[in-house]
């Protein structure tokens, strides 16, 4: 886990502006350069914009971020007083290019988008209390699913590095659907690096099933963190696909799926879809390693969305 120091010097200025977000790229430069909100605020108005420190004390904080063309005027003067290149700040605020994660706090799309048991999520999230915002962006998602000889989805596994783009972060929840005539209460959630296992809650029509995975530590905005978990399934049917959802952008995605020896797939193939009423699209064949009898994909920056794997028995 990295996390900030009291004081910041060059190189956490360079790495804040590079990788933002922008209150801790902002909070950054104002640590290093040693000036008091008043300070700033005195030397904004010299050149014309009113701020208040209540203003720029929210922006630090992430509390809130500036959008208003007044306060976006104010971020480019900010460049100014704090000596700063050019759009350093205000490239934070932007929506990324394509190919480019976001910097700030993910663009997010309501999960009634990305699945059709969107209803059912949204109820277990609320019975755990979980914020709009989690306060997590994924840095890095390593995802390995296991298909069985009778061709079930045994489980999967996930090795996760997130970013708080927040203060006092300390869990994570983890979303697990079934395939169809899949038992949520006979699945087994495990905790296997940096977390462990606190509340379940699933919904057995839908066979969604969500855990919360409580970290080893809290984390504060900008911090980096490590964990593994895992679900044991093997109670639905026929395993066909292998979808997963993207509420937020940003983040490179990897995805595995192994089948046993005695029950390959006669084909293989990767697809995206915009939501789960969208059409499938960016269709490609993907062939079987030869040893593992696998086949994988990866998103090196996700986009809001739905990206899967889907195979074709005898």
């Amino acid at each position: 886990m990295a996390r900030s120091t009291p004081r910041a010097d060059g190189s956490d200025l360079e790495r804040a502006l590079r990788t933002g977000p922008f209150h801790l790229a902002l909070r950054t430069a104002l640590s290093a350069r040693g000036l008091a909100l008043h300070r700033v605020q005195h030397r904004l108005a010299q050149r014309g914009v009113k701020v208040g420190v209540t203003s720029l004390s929210y922006w630090q904080q992430g509390l809130r971020r500036p959008r208003r063309p007044e306060s976006l005027r104010a971020v480019r003067m900010l460049e100014e007083v704090l000596d700063l290149p050019a759009h350093a700040l205000t490239r934070l605020l932007t929506e990324p290019a394509a190919g480019r994660p976001a910097a700030g706090r993910p663009a997010t799309r309501s999960y009634r988008a990305l699945v059709e048991e969107a209803r059912a999520v949204e109820r277990l999230l609320a019975d755990l209390e979980a914020p709009q915002d989690g306060g997590l962006h994924t840095v890095c998602h390593l995802e390995r699913v296991r298909i069985g000889p009778d061709r079930v989805l045994h489980g999967r596994d996930s090795h996760h590095v997130v970013r708080a783009h927040r203060d006092g972060v300390d869990r994570y929840l983890a979303i697990h659907h079934g395939d169809p005539g899949c038992d949520p209460a006979r699945m087994a959630v495990r905790a296997e690096e940096n977390c462990r296992v606190g509340r379940v809650r699933w919904h057995a029509a839908s066979g969604v099933l969500v855990a919360e995975l409580l970290f080893d530590a809290r984390l504060r905005a900008g911090d980096t963190y490590v964990f593994g978990y895992g679900f044991d399934d093997a109670t639905g049917g026929t395993s066909r696909e292998y979808v997963r959802g993207f509420s937020f952008a940003g983040g490179q995605y990897v995805l595995q799926v192994r089948f046993d020896d005695a029950a390959l797939p006669v084909r293989c193939r990767r697809f995206e879809q915009a939501g789960a009423g969208a059409p499938r699209c960016g269709q490609q064949e993907l062939t079987l390693s030869g040893r593992h009898h696998g086949v994988h994909l990866v998103e090196q920056v996700v986009r809001p969305g739905i990206v899967g794997i889907s195979w074709d028995w005898s």
